[in-house]
């Protein structure tokens, strides 16, 4: 992208585009200066930066930044005022939600009419139309029009046909944000996949510890202008700063892509549901609190099952109370004799970022032999050091093939937990370091 520039006509009354549509011929026929009948408003000036194959590239800025107008532009459905925009390959896009979709037709004819706007040729929608439908996961609804849809589901729909399109640039402006916990960590694990392809990704988010968490790179946008590129971490440094600054500096105007946002970049909308000062309960089991990302990986010698957490009591729980002890478990069924065996457990983020773990056994002392047919309960015990949000959990085994340590099996996001949310909480982040802060005054 070089040189980039976008502008509206802006009128003042309806009657302007009129007189602008006929003026300027009367007036060159009459001899008399040119005279123009609206303002500019320039969404996009001089924007020029590259993103590379198999790239996660963040675009941050307050509303009205231009993010919108940039994307539109790299999808096509607008042409630049100014500037050239070089795109290689297949563009898939989600806008806006539902976008590309008739209201009127059901969800199946949906996903053949978007798919063959995308590209894809009718034998190739025969091939993955069951597993788009299975992907969106809205049952009963996929022969029924798409105007009776919740946002949730037009955004299952939409974002299932746009990956299995298998497209270079995937372009993402906010959709993922409707989805619940669950599901925002399915699409975030296959946009991990399709990046791992070598597909683009394009990533708006007005949510700054997401961004950082998942993007390479980023660019902030502000008035239309690019005012900085560079890691992710910078990027968002400068876009906070440029957030909170005071009114009237060079970098401020009032702070409306806050939303409701915290300190630490992680929106409310992770945290349990409820407002004002909640009451701190006891842990607890939610049945609707399951992974829809759940993947697995090898399985030579074993197999795991009924991954859990558990109360110090022995109960089933997902929704925890923070500061407290709770046991992660699962089962090892071994089907063949393994050697030098360690179990392990992995606590994920949302969006995929690792953020703590453990092993059963250090890594020159594993278990030397595990007997065929043998079963293991493996359990962790921990403080939940976790501060409020949704959680994924991963459960594997490693053991010697040769001289060379493997994994035997491993489960990604085969448990979910939510933390609850601590009205008398002081930390911020991921983690609860235990800070105790102090005051004097000079």
């Amino acid at each position: 992208m070089r040189g980039v520039s976008k502008c509206y006509p802006v009128y003042a009354q309806p009657a302007d585009r009129l007189r602008q549509f006929m003026m300027p011929r009367l007036r060159r026929m009459a001899g008399a200066p040119p005279r123009r009948y609206y303002d500019e408003y320039w969404a996009l000036r001089d924007v020029s930066f590259d993103v590379y194959p198999g790239e996660q590239l963040g675009v941050v800025g307050r509303n009205g930044a231009g993010k919108s107008t940039l994307l539109q532009i790299i999808c096509g459905t607008l042409t630049p005022t100014t500037g050239t925009v070089d795109v290689s390959g297949r563009v898939a896009a989600l806008l806006e939600l539902g976008a590309g979709f008739n209201p009127e037709l059901t969800g199946a004819e949906n996903i053949r009419l978007n798919g063959s706007v995308l590209g894809l040729s009718s034998e190739q929608l025969d091939q993955r139309f069951d597993s788009i439908v299975a992907f969106a996961d809205i049952p009963g609804f996929i022969e029924q029009p798409v105007k009776s849809y919740s946002s949730g589901m037009f955004m299952r729909l939409a974002f299932s046909v746009a990956v299995h399109v298998e497209p270079d640039v995937l372009v993402v402006d906010e959709a993922l944000s409707v989805g619940d916990e669950a599901y925002q960590r399915k699409c975030h694990a296959r946009i991990k996949t399709l990046r791992d392809r070598g597909t683009t990704i394009l990533f708006v988010s007005h949510s700054a510890g997401h961004v950082t968490e998942v993007c390479d790179r980023a660019v902030l946008l502000d008035r239309g202008r690019l005012l900085c590129a560079g890691s992710a971490k910078d990027v968002i440094s400068r876009y906070q700063k440029l957030l909170y600054s005071k009114a009237g500096s060079d970098d401020a105007d009032p702070v409306s892509d806050a939303g409701d946002e915290r300190a630490d970049g992680r929106s409310d909308a992770a945290l349990p549901a409820g407002t004002g000062r909640p009451r701190l309960d006891e842990a607890f089991w939610d049945e609707g609190l399951a992974p829809e990302s759940t993947v697995v990986y090898s399985s030579r010698e074993c197999s795991i099952h009924d991954a859990h957490l558990q109360s110090l009591a022995g109960d089933r729980v997902n929704v925890l109370r923070p500061g407290e002890e709770y046991v992660y478990t699962y089962r090892v069924d071994f089907d063949q004799p393994a050697a030098g065996v360690r179990f392990g457990m992995m606590v994920r983020s949302l969006t995929g970022v690792e953020l703590a773990g453990a092993v059963s056994h250090p890594e020159g002392k594993p278990l030397e032999v595990v007997a065929s047919d043998a079963s293991v309960q493996v359990r962790f015990r921990f403080r939940n050091l976790l501060n409020p949000g949704t959680y994924f959990l991963n459960a594997g085994v490693v053991g010697l093939q040769g001289e060379e340590e493997k994994f035997l099996v491993r489960y990604m996001d085969v448990a979910m937990f939510r933390v609850m949310r601590d009205p008398e909480a002081i930390s911020t982040g991921f983690a609860n370091l235990d800070v105790e802060p102090s005051l004097e005054f000079l």
